[in-house]
């Protein structure tokens, strides 16, 4: 089968949720036997290679600014697959599925499915024109493509009610075996294992540092007589997505807070070795689709800490992972009672978290029902040809 990606920045990925989706997943079906394409951004892979572990990569040219270089990516993209008669068209988020139109108009035969990760328009890095299309991006996600897929229970019952639209449901997908050697690739930063938190994110205001920030000093002013927790650093690994008064932001709200690491965006073995040394993952997210980074450091045994948004509580059950969202004083109490449990309990969590992600999130499981979709929408296709073909002269 002939498939394409549209609407990620590219792979090979280096941060972003989407673009580590569509690259684990793209290489997984490459594997298969299908023939992949992915459409990338140069700024963003920062070379042109033209393929990547049996992935096949197009780069076509974007308005490199906030508001316009997804939307003009997906257009260049777009422009270019409805020639290549690829099978499938695969859209990955709301935004980028308001072209979906054009393959369904210009190239009929190929299906398109399109993946809705997240209610982009709860993001306060947009502003009101930019949210208004997205919510256009939402209904036409649910309208345009032959199928659309959601990443999380929650999305699945907002297109339910918003759009009147059944979905599949497919959730995001993780790798759940890893080479365990060890580096020392975490002490350039002044880190050392286990005596650290890290979040790992895009540093957009959503995803809530400045309330782990404000968490992190209230932990260790509330607990100054504790080695522990006076020895205790904070990892934000992550960095600007069109954010940069707000990275300036945490970056003085932190200078008053000691032990706090800024370590930038990291990917590779950097980045599997920042996830495996730390104490915990804290994720004080306030929107989601299904958080990738959340299941990457369970898939690396790190314990994770995270809010009670509905997304965060399809992965996790344990009340003791959990805390309120938008709630500093909370986020405190969680670091500090998961601290404290004993070493019994806390491998006790990491060993329920492996279970979930073996039966729920492994790409074992999630590749062969993306798949799934792709056959039946062709298989219709197929059928419909021959039947064609069958008519009388």
């Amino acid at each position: 089968m002939r498939i394409a990606f549209i609407g990620q920045k590219g792979i090979p990925a280096t941060y972003g949720g989407v673009e580590q989706h569509v690259h684990d997943l793209a290489i997984s079906l490459a594997q298969k036997g299908h023939d992949v394409t992915a459409y990338s951004r140069a700024w963003y892979t920062k070379s042109k290679a033209p393929t990547h572990k049996g992935v096949s990569l197009v780069y076509t040219p974007s308005i490199h600014t906030k508001h316009l270089d997804a939307i003009s990516h997906t257009f260049t993209s777009t422009l270019h697959a409805i020639f290549k008669k690829y099978d499938v068209i695969h859209y990955h988020g709301v935004g980028p599925s308001l072209l979906s139109w054009i393959p369904r108009l210009l190239s009929p035969r190929t299906k398109v499915i399109t993946t809705f990760h997240s209610i982009d328009r709860y993001h306060k890095k947009w502003n009101s024109i930019a949210k208004f299309f997205l919510r256009i991006g939402e209904y036409t996600a649910c309208t345009f493509a032959h199928k659309t897929i959601t990443v999380s229970q929650g999305l699945r019952n907002y297109c339910i009610n918003e759009f009147n639209k059944h979905t599949a449901y497919i959730p995001n997908g993780v790798h759940t075996e890893y080479d365990t050697s060890t580096g020392d690739l975490i002490s350039p930063f002044g880190l050392t294992r286990k005596n650290y938190i890290v979040m790992v994110s895009r540093l957009v205001p959503h995803k809530g540092a400045h309330l782990l920030i404000e968490a992190f000093h209230n932990l260790k002013a509330r607990h100054a007589d504790d080695p522990y927790i006076t020895n205790l650093k904070l990892a934000i690994v992550g960095g600007s997505a069109y954010t940069d008064d707000y990275v300036r932001h945490l970056h003085i709200q932190a200078s008053n807070v000691n032990d706090i690491i800024f370590t930038d965006f990291q990917s590779g073995d950097t980045l599997r070795e920042l996830y495996r040394h730390a104490l915990a993952l804290v994720h004080p997210s306030l929107n989601e689709g299904l958080p990738i980074t959340v299941l990457q450091a369970m898939s690396h045994n790190t314990p994770v800490l995270v809010s009670t948004i509905p997304e965060h509580m399809e992965i996790i059950s344990d009340p003791r992972a959990l805390f309120r969202e938008n709630d500093v004083d909370s986020i405190v109490q969680c670091i500090y009672d998961f601290i404290n449990l004993p070493r019994e309990e806390k491998e006790k969590m990491i060993k329920e978290n492996m279970q979930t992600l073996h039966e729920r999130y492994s790409w074992d499981i999630v590749v062969p029902q993306i798949e799934k979709v792709y056959k039946q929408k062709t298989k219709r296709q197929q059928k419909y040809t021959q039947s064609l073909s069958e008519l009388p002269a």
